[in-house]
């Protein structure tokens, strides 16, 4: 049974985008703020002193769970 809050689309893609920006982070004032913030709220990322946002490990974890074997059912089906 699924537990976790649902995440939209946009916000699944921050969260995306989070994993890609590694230890640089996301800066603010981006039009994925509110999604980065939603995340925060979640314990999915987190605000940096610098007020740049990074993934936690939870947010991590969401990530392998939801969204990387999405990616790869795509790109099967894309394959196929």
């Amino acid at each position: 049974m699924w537990n976790e809050p649902y995440l939209e689309t946009c916000c699944r893609s921050a969260l995306h985008r989070l994993t890609l920006v590694g230890t640089h982070g996301r800066p603010p004032g981006l039009k994925d703020g509110p999604c980065l913030k939603r995340l925060q709220s979640m314990g999915l990322s987190a605000e940096r002193p610098d007020g740049r946002f990074e993934i936690t490990a939870a947010g991590r974890e969401r990530h392998a769970v939801e969204i990387i074997p999405r990616a790869r059912t795509l790109g099967a089906r894309a394959a196929a």
